[in-house]
């Protein structure tokens, strides 16, 4: 019976590591999967040898170090003196799984990068790395694999998990009344980012933007999504004396019948991009860390429709550029504008097909599969 081992690190790669699992199980239902994961890759049928929770922290203190170094030599530990899988699949958490991929060079243990770092977006010096000891990308980009290819480094591009993963589009009217939004007006949905540093450096000035353009257009409505990761005081904290409705628990659905979208960078934009939703990018955070994002950086634009497009859709606005008035002009050209309109549904519809054309799972079991049985 062939074995592998699975690592991931965050939430997300948690989702993608299931379906991966579920895919594989489809194909080769004797292989044996273990793994570092949370409960959707447990309740995949992975026996999990530590949970990611005690990977789900970041930053550079000595105790997160000290657990994830602890953890790093207990996996490698195990891999190579008790489980010996065939095979091992690093998914995302590209600092912990770089590392990780040294030891496991060092033993000859077979090793699948899928989501691998955005070497394409900074630190550049990674794919040595990469090319050094990982047998194979698994990429969800078009693009990335001919960037990996030129480094010699075996690559196979698979789609992006977000094309199967995202449901459907809900009913807009039903979801309207729900909430007891206005079906006569236009909704525009705030996204101030998944981390609280976010919401400190952003939601005072997303408040304050929908609330000069509610004075000048009685026809919009506002609401804040809220990030699943993030407690109801942290947003107490930032919404004091707002009023806007706060969504929580459903935010695919709101970036489905949204008119149009004030976001943080990140996922969400790519998502929304995958539904047509007219968006900005706005993003600010400590100006130590955008002076390193400056000299780290290999690529000008921030969002990913911008960066797949590989030209400005979506308008970006960062760090001293975010105010209330470049804000509300973005919004206020996105809803009223309609030739402008209909070209920027038309562009992310572009992008959407340029990411449509495979399940990503799915290329990633039949990859795994044709390594173990060579």
């Amino acid at each position: 019976m062939k074995k592998v081992f699975i690592i991931t690190g965050e939430y997300s790669g948690d989702i993608h590591a299931s379906h991966v699992v579920k895919a594989l199980k489809q194909i080769n239902p004797d292989v044996e999967i273990e793994g570092v994961g949370g409960e959707n890759l447990k309740n995949a049928g992975v026996k999990l040898f530590s949970d990611q929770k005690k990977m789900g922290a970041v930053g550079l203190s000595l105790k997160i170090i000290t657990d994830h170094f602890l953890l790093g030599k207990r996996i490698v530990d195990y891999l190579t003196k008790e489980y010996k899988p065939d095979l091992v699949l690093l998914i995302d958490y590209g600092v912990f799984n770089l590392n990780i991929s040294k030891f496991l060079k060092r033993a000859g243990i077979k090793t699948l990068y899928y989501i691998p770092p955005q070497v394409w977006a900074s630190r550049k010096w990674r794919i040595n790395t990469i090319k050094k000891n990982i047998d194979e990308v698994l990429c969800i980009f078009p693009f990335e694999k001919a960037i990996y290819e030129s480094y010699g480094i075996k690559t196979h591009y698979c789609g992006h998990p977000l094309v199967s993963q995202l449901p459907e589009k809900v009913d807009k009217d039903k979801f309207f009344e729900k909430h007891g939004f206005d079906k006569n007006k236009k909704l525009v949905a705030i996204f101030p980012g998944s981390r609280e540093f976010e919401l400190k450096f952003l939601m005072k000035v997303f408040v304050k933007t929908a609330q000069n353009l509610l004075k000048n257009h009685p026809d919009l409505q506002f609401c804040i999504s809220h990030a699943p990761n993030l407690s109801d005081s942290v947003y107490d904290k930032y919404l004091q004396k707002t009023d806007f409705p706060v969504i929580k628990g459903e935010n695919q659905a709101l970036l489905s019948v949204s008119d149009a979208l004030i976001l943080a960078s990140g996922t969400v934009a790519l998502e929304a991009c995958l539904y047509q939703t007219p968006m900005i990018i706005a993003y600010r955070g400590p100006w130590l860390f955008y002076l390193i994002y400056l000299i780290v950086r290999c690529i000008k634009r921030v969002s990913l429709p911008n960066i797949i497009a590989d030209k400005l859709i979506v308008p970006e606005i960062i760090q001293g550029d975010v105010n209330v008035s470049k804000i509300s002009y973005e919004i206020e050209k996105l809803l009223y504008d309609n030739d402008y309109r209909r070209q920027n549904i038309k562009d992310l519809g572009d992008v959407k097909a340029l990411l449509s054309d495979k399940i990503s799972s799915v290329e990633v079991a039949k990859v795994i599969d044709s390594s173990l049985r060579a």
